[in-house]
């Protein structure tokens, strides 16, 4: 078997920026940009007699898109997405604030 490493990492070659920007979509006169986060991760490995395997992952969270009206580009936010990630990280960071604050004041 071929090192599992090299050929994961031919394979994610065209991940990076494209993953995180879309292609440019002209709609009626105003391009549109896509935006996201996106993480991926691959592993691999091998013993001494040749088996090996690996296996890789990602998640994407569509943050919103760049708006190119003319010569005029904003950021317009995806609010539903920001919502989604927003509120569970709000939640757990205030939990974890109050649990630093409650063992100082022990």
């Amino acid at each position: 078997m071929p090192n599992i490493a090299l050929e994961l990492g031919k394979q994610s070659a065209s991940l990076g920026v494209n993953s995180a920007y879309g292609e440019q979509r002209d709609v009626g006169g105003i391009q549109v940009i896509p935006v996201a986060f996106s993480w991926t991760g691959f592993g691999g490995g091998s013993d001494e007699a040749g088996n090996g395997g690996g296996g890789g992952g990602g998640w994407s969270v569509p943050l919103g898109s760049y708006i190119r009206r003319g010569g005029d580009v904003r950021f317009e936010p995806n609010i539903v997405s920001l919502l989604a990630v927003g509120i569970p990280f709000v939640w757990v960071a205030g939990r974890a604030l109050s649990r630093v604050i409650r063992a100082l004041k022990k």
